[in-house]
C-alpha cells in the first residue's frame, strides 16, 4: 500500500490548512496516509552557527525520515506575508541540511487556503516554482478561497467548481504515486 505524507505548512493549532490537507488526504483510496502536526517538529531558528556548534536537531531527522518513507506528499500551505509560514521554513531549512535532496523527487501536490479570496495563492505560486525547481514531480497545485464559505468540515469544499478542481488535482497526483 503507498504511503502518503500530509500535513499543514503551519504551527496554527487550529489551521485551516491542515484541515484541508486533512480533507484531501482524506479524499485519496487505497493509500495510507500521515497526517503530521508542524507542532511536533519545533526546532531552534536555523543558522549555520547554530549547525557548527551543535549539529542538525534530531526532530529534523525525522521529518526528513518521514519524507523519506513516503511515496507521495500533501501539503497545504498557510500564506503570512506573501510567503511560507516561519514554522515551516525553518523545518525545511533544517531538513534541507540534510543529505539528499529536501523531497526526494516523491510525487507532490501543493495546497494553499485562506479566509480570503485569493485562497493562499501568492504563497503557493512561491511554493509551486520553488518545489518544481526541487523536484520534477510536483503535480499541482490547488487553491480554496474563502475557507469558511467554501468549506465544511461534515460536507467538504461547498463550490462545485473547486470540488471538481481538486478532485482533479488529486487524480493526477495519485497517477504520479502509482507510476
Amino acid at each position: 500500500m503507498k504511503k502518503i505524507l500530509a500535513f499543514g505548512a503551519s504551527n496554527s493549532r487550529n489551521s485551516i490548512n491542515k484541515q484541508l490537507v486533512t480533507y484531501a488526504a482524506g479524499q485519496l483510496t487505497d493509500v495510507e496516509v500521515l497526517l503530521l502536526d508542524l507542532n511536533d517538529f519545533e526546532l531552534p531558528i536555523y543558522s549555520i552557527d547554530r549547525e557548527k556548534e551543535s549539529g542538525i536537531p534530531e526532530l529534523a531527522h525525522q521529518f526528513k525520515q518521514h519524507i523519506l518513507d513516503a511515496d507521495g506528499i500533501l501539503i497545504s500551505f498557510a500564506e503570512h506575508n506573501g510567503a511560507y509560514t516561519a514554522a515551516f521554513k525553518n523545518v525545511m531549512d533544517w531538513a534541507s541540511r540534510l543529505e539528499g535532496n529536501i523531497w526526494e523527487d516523491k510525487p507532490m501536490l501543493l495546497l494553499a487556503t485562506s479566509p480570503g479570496g485569493r485562497g493562499g495563492k501568492g504563497v503557493l505560486n512561491l511554493a509551486f516554482t520553488s518545489f518544481s525547481f526541487q523536484n520534477k514531480k510536483v503535480s499541482g497545485s490547488f487553491s480554496l478561497p474563502r475557507f469558511q464559505q467554501n468549506f465544511s468540515p461534515q460536507e467538504g469544499i461547498l463550490d462545485p467548481t473547486l470540488a471538481t478542481e481538486l478532485k482533479a488535482q488529486l487524480a493526477a497526483f495519485t497517477a504520479l504515486v502509482g507510476a
